[in-house]
């Protein structure tokens, strides 16, 4: 008979330990809440000190750390700073044992926990789980684990569905809750509700008067960022993104459209946006409104307008012609290109898209010509009498007086009695808080109209200006299709044809400029007649020697211009 001689194991083959050395396991414990709650913050403290002192007691462990998460979710390791370097720890050899309360603690998602662990036994870690005495080298543990880790998942998932289903609940009541850290102009108030913060507030109305006043959401967005004013979410540099979703959101008027968004899967807490699969709700007046219900609908009928993508071409008609079924511009057309019948119109540029034909017809140049000749005509006509009504409404807009600076007077008037009362106390407080708050409301009132009559200022201005400069009735139509290549050929005199309208014309030059033409500004001064007066017989020829320099009198008279007027 051969002598055989055992040779017991000095390595535990699942620890990698020695087992003749006594050796001292480097341990470490796992800890986590799933939400911020008060109650579960203290069963998170209790967590950390039971299992400091349970693995310090033991002399055959090595304390090594408690890792931890707080208000995180255990259906997915993703978000979960403290598990996942526990876990790269453990990988690198720093921890033989991790020790946690229980196996919805370790992991409610099924994958992720058997994945874990079986990663962690590659590498000699082993896991106890306390609450169901498991431990992972265990021949059963893996059994039950997966066991645990299914019942903990479909806890999850049944907590997930009365979550969701308590939002729905709230929302088919009315209720209006915000992100609040990322939202500006709100805050939540002690009734739970939003409500408004001035100093916030005072910047969405300045995004929604810029757009107004024809801004786009990027150059918004620039002069935020010049100004040094931070975004909702703290940041320095704003996006015409952020800029857009305060344009557009409904409620900086007082509204809510509730579930815009919806969870696609209660484990990946995915999030998909609501395009009717799951119902929304729309609550009129559910807080208090920073913009006026028709300045809102008045940019987002301005959104509509502006996203309408102007059809790219050298035509002088390219976005001047709307369509009045769809809103499209007009665009240019080629009949016929490579025949003899070639002809050029203008149609819809969405007429054919969709299901839905626009029914406007298409146009030829010489009609488009013929109907804006007429309109010019008919609108000339009247010249003298819209110039009039135009100047009235105009005086009228300067006439009204801003209660602004009064309202300010006031407004601090009322803060230094509240400053008092605070200080040395007294009686009717109440009422003067009211009284702030009237008075805050009618200062924001009374800017938001000082704002817009300054906007119909302008505007009359504007269309004033044009009018005056506007000498006769157009009977011809001058086609200036190449007025680019021109300004890049030629350097522009500009002289002033009337004192006061300096600025206009500089800012006219300005524009100009950027479109690539070069403008010289004449410094000579203002004549009281124009050539067109000139040509219209509107002096006695007599009068036109004094009337005009000698030089520019010489002038004509050499080259016999005006006829025989002078």
């Amino acid at each position: 008979m051969p002598k055989v001689t055992v040779i017991p194991p000095s390595i535990n083959r699942t620890t990698r330990q020695s087992t003749t050395t006594p050796t001292r396991r480097k341990v470490a414990a796992y800890a986590r809440v799933s939400t911020d709650f008060e109650e579960q913050l203290t069963s998170y403290e209790a967590q950390i000190s039971y299992y400091t002192n349970y693995i310090q007691r033991n002399p055959d462990w090595e304390f090594v750390k408690i890792y931890t998460d707080e208000g995180i979710s255990a259906t997915s390791t993703k978000h979960r700073e403290g598990f996942n370097s526990m876990i790269t720890d453990a990988l690198n050899e720093k921890i033989d044992l991790i020790i946690t309360k229980s196996v919805s603690r370790f992991a409610r998602n099924t994958v992720d926990s058997l994945t874990t662990i079986r990663k962690l036994k590659e590498h000699h870690v082993e896991c106890f789980f306390e609450k169901e005495n498991i431990w992972t080298f265990d021949s059963k543990g893996e059994l039950l684990i997966t066991i645990m880790s299914s019942l903990a998942q479909e806890e999850s998932r049944s907590i997930s569905e009365n979550v969701t289903w308590g939002q729905r609940k709230r929302f088919a009541d009315g209720k209006v809750s915000l992100p609040y850290a990322h939202f500006l102009g709100y805050r939540k108030g002690e009734s739970g509700l939003p409500e408004i913060v001035p100093e916030e507030a005072e910047i969405v109305r300045y995004i929604y008067q810029r757009f107004i006043d024809g801004l786009t959401p990027y150059k918004i967005a620039n002069e935020l960022t010049a100004q040094g004013i931070p975004t909702p979410c703290g940041k320095e540099k704003w996006s015409a993104s952020t800029v857009k979703s305060i344009l557009t959101n409904e409620k900086y008027k007082g509204d809510a459209l509730l579930q815009k968004k919806f969870t696609v899967d209660f484990l990946t807490k995915k999030q998909q946006i609501n395009e009717g699969q799951v119902p929304q709700y729309y609550v009129e007046n559910s807080h208090p409104a920073i913009i006026t219900p028709e300045e809102f609908d008045f940019v987002q009928s301005e959104f509509q307008k502006r996203c309408v993508k102007p059809y790219s071409s050298t035509s002088i008609y390219a976005t001047k012609i709307i369509c009045g079924d769809c809103g499209s511009y007009f665009g240019a057309k080629v009949w016929h290109s490579n025949s003899k019948y070639r002809r050029v119109i203008y149609q819809c540029n969405s007429k054919f898209k969709g299901s839905h034909f626009c029914t406007t017809p298409h146009l030829y140049e010489p009609e488009i010509q013929e109907k804006f000749l007429q309109a010019f005509a008919q609108y000339f006509s009247q010249k003298d009498a819209v110039i009039k009504n135009c100047q009235f409404a105009l005086n009228r807009l300067k006439k009204q007086e801003s209660k602004k600076a009064e309202l300010q007077d006031e407004l601090v008037a009322v803060n230094e009695k509240l400053k008092d009362y605070i200080q040395h106390g007294g009686e009717n407080f109440d009422a003067l808080n009211a009284k702030y708050e009237e008075l805050s409301a009618q200062l924001d009132a009374e800017e938001i109209a000082e704002s817009d009559r300054k906007r119909r200022i302008a505007k009359m201005q504007k269309i004033l200006l044009t009018l005056k400069k506007t000498d006769s009735v157009l009977e011809t139509f001058d086609e200036w299709y190449r007025w680019r290549e021109i300004l890049a050929m030629v350097t522009l005199v500009v002289q002033s044809r009337e004192p006061g309208d300096g600025d206009a014309l500089r800012a006219a030059a300005q524009k100009l400029e950027e479109a690539g033409g070069k403008i010289m500004f004449a410094d000579a001064p203002v004549l009281e007649c124009a050539s067109s007066d000139i040509r219209a017989g509107k002096y006695p020829p007599a009068r036109l020697k004094e009337l005009l320099p000698p030089p520019v009198a010489d002038v004509i008279h050499r080259n016999g211009l005006y006829g025989k007027l002078i």
